[in-house]
């Protein structure tokens, strides 16, 4: 199974304990020669016997990695824990990196977007939640409070803006390009992009952070592109086709964070996010996309997910139960303040708080940058 990215956004991460990838083993072997209290996470130890053989594994833990049967016997003795990989899951529970998009779309250019590991394990989701198997949800639980950690590590030290809005915005249009232009306004700051990772307004400013590392016009042409797959329906394969092509012929693009969920298997991840921390649980989802956005978060037009995004960060800044309040910025004034009017009651919980300076409602996307850095104390 391919991995996803292992590199970090932010300040080098300290030294620890956990090993995820086969290089960080055999370093980890060559410069202590010793495994004695480490977690090793979905690593194909396969080819290690004599490292394992070898080596003290007192107090180790091994979750999910394939190891010979005299490894295996050898590690239990030496009093370490081994979770053994699961047999016939479309995904890894132990994982110990996120997702990268060529391996949730893996088999999309095969049989279509049915067949991707995206695909099945949201169909593995749908069947093992319907028999309500104790067994399965653990699995979930396992994979998400791995993706949990995996999405900490990555982001150690990071600048983290969010980008919040609906998913029924379609390619081609303005709303898009304007979603788009924003997520490489921010990238550019150095900011981190953080969005829900689904299609729509998400998709557009994970492109926008991706196209940060290409020429201005790289992205007027990946628009023009796009817009002949306007939707993820009636085709997620057309749709998924279409942001790989972009990929393909724009290279090593800038880097930025999808963090979906297979609670909504309507939408499929959008391939812009180098990253994406896909959750079964979008509760948790839902709580540690904000949670993590400690730049701030941007409210581009939206319905009834938005709207709740709003009032789920709104809540945090009110008490500042997660410390100083952290900036808002919702767009599109028509939006906010009459078609779905949150705009007054923001500002009306805001008032006489610490949280009444760090919200703020603007036209357009263009100003978001301004206000952004005009609500972050000391910018």
């Amino acid at each position: 199974m391919v991995h996803g990215h292992r590199r970090r956004l932010g300040s080098s991460f300290d030294d620890d304990r956990e090993i995820e990838t086969l290089e960080e083993f055999d370093q980890v072997v060559a410069r202590r020669g010793t495994l004695a209290g480490h977690r090793v996470q979905s690593v194909d130890l396969t080819a290690r016997t004599f490292a394992l053989l070898s080596a003290d594994t007192t107090g180790a833990m091994f979750f999910g990695c394939p190891m010979e049967p005299d490894a295996a016997t050898k590690v239990r003795s030496d009093g370490a824990l081994v979770f053994p990989p699961i047999p016939d899951l479309p995904f890894d529970p132990y994982r110990g990196l996120l997702y990268s998009p060529d391996e949730l779309f893996d088999g999309l250019a095969d049989g279509g977007y049915e067949g991707t590991t995206d695909a099945l394990a949201y169909e593995w989701f749908q069947q093992t939640k319907a028999d309500r198997d104790i067994y399965a949800s653990m699995l979930r639980s396992i994979h998400d409070d791995a993706v949990s950690d995996a999405l900490d590590e990555l982001l150690n030290g990071a600048r983290v803006v969010g980008v919040m809005g609906g998913h029924a915005m379609h390619r081609g249009t303005d709303a898009y390009a304007g979603a788009a232009r924003l997520g490489r306004a921010l990238a550019r700051t150095g900011l981190t992009v953080a969005t829900g990772g689904g299609p729509g307004a998400m998709e557009a400013a994970n492109l926008g952070a991706y196209a940060s590392a290409h020429s201005d016009e790289m992205l007027d042409e990946a628009l023009e592109l796009l817009a002949k797959a306007p939707s993820f329906t009636p085709s997620v394969t057309e749709w998924a086709a279409a942001a790989f092509e972009i990929r393909w012929r724009w290279p090593q693009g800038g880097d930025s964070i999808g963090i979906p969920t297979w609670f909504y298997g309507h939408e499929p991840p959008n391939p812009f996010a180098g990253h994406i921390a896909k959750y079964f649980a979008n509760a948790t989802r839902e709580d540690g996309l904000l949670a993590r956005c400690n730049a701030g978060v941007v409210f581009l037009p939206g319905a009834a997910g938005t709207v709740q995004e709003i009032f789920d960060n709104a809540t945090p800044n009110y008490y500042e139960s997660r410390g100083e309040p952290t900036p808002m910025v919702l767009v599109n004034r028509a939006h906010w303040t009459e078609k779905l009017p949150a705009w007054s009651l923001l500002r009306s919980l805001a008032a006489s708080r610490s949280m009444e300076s760090r919200i703020a409602l603007v036209d357009s996307v263009d100003e978001v940058p301004e206000a952004l850095a005009r609500l972050t104390p000391g910018a």
